[in-house]
């Protein structure tokens, strides 16, 4: 295959827009903003879930507090209603102790479970405390994440301003190389990833592999619009002025 040496020289500038293309999708691929976004995701779950778990143990102290009320009422209505017999004077001597008995019974009870509804309402307290805090951290993650997500769509649209610029440049260039060389081109860089490079001090810029004398000899004594390859990786090796050959 034959080439005008200015020709295959530009090849060098169409392997510098796919090795910029090949740099942009890897980007793409480990975009760190994006690795940003995904670990915000998961600490907002996380501090989310946080939040839920303090609401239940709150829905739950209050449940246990309306209970407690409900029986530290129902103990004092039955107190004031053997209060009420007490101060009637129409009981006998025997339910008098009887009652004097219960009432006492209810006091104590009463005060066990005062006592037990004191330390309810301190643990809501405190739960709501940790709740609020929760909530806090839970809206800052919100924040934090909303402000990954438009560096992240930030940098997405960087690079497809940067690949479509590319994109064009690549046209462009493909349009000046005859349709064997562009070919020959295109199934190298599908194979290796790297269709041409400068053959530079005895190294093949795509393998970076030093090109034993005796081959470099032959390419030496090669005519200047023939394609030549490199022996390791077959790239398509452009010879300048800086090959010295």
């Amino acid at each position: 295959m034959n080439a005008e040496p200015s020709i295959q020289s530009k090849l060098l500038d169409l392997a510098a827009v796919d090795a910029e293309l090949t740099r942009i999708e890897h980007r793409r691929k480990v975009l760190p903003e994006e690795q940003e976004v995904q670990r915000l995701e998961t600490e907002r779950t996380s501090r989310k879930d946080a939040a839920v778990k303090v609401q239940i143990l709150i829905d739950d102290l209050d449940r246990d507090i309306r209970k407690l009320e409900g029986e530290i009422d129902a103990v004092r209505k039955r107190e004031d209603r053997d209060r009420t017999m007490l101060t009637s004077g129409s009981v006998g001597a025997k339910q008098l102790s009887e009652l004097q008995h219960e009432l006492t019974s209810l006091e104590r009870r009463r005060k066990v479970l005062e006592d037990d509804e004191i330390d309810v309402l301190e643990r809501r307290e405190a739960a709501a405390a940790d709740h609020a805090h929760a909530g806090a951290n839970l809206d800052q993650a919100e924040t934090d994440l909303i402000d990954a997500q438009r560096r992240r769509d930030d940098a997405v649209a960087d690079l497809a301003v940067a690949q479509q610029r590319c994109n064009s440049d690549r046209e462009a260039l493909s349009k000046s190389f005859p349709a064997d060389l562009i070919a020959a081109y295109e199934k190298q860089r599908a194979s290796t990833g790297i269709g041409a490079a400068l053959l530079q001090a005895r190294r093949c810029g795509a393998c970076r592999i030093e090109i034993d004398r005796g081959e470099i000899s032959r390419i030496t004594q090669t005519a200047p619009d023939v394609v030549v390859r490199c022996p390791e990786c077959n790239a398509i090796l452009v010879r300048t002025k800086h090959s010295g050959l």
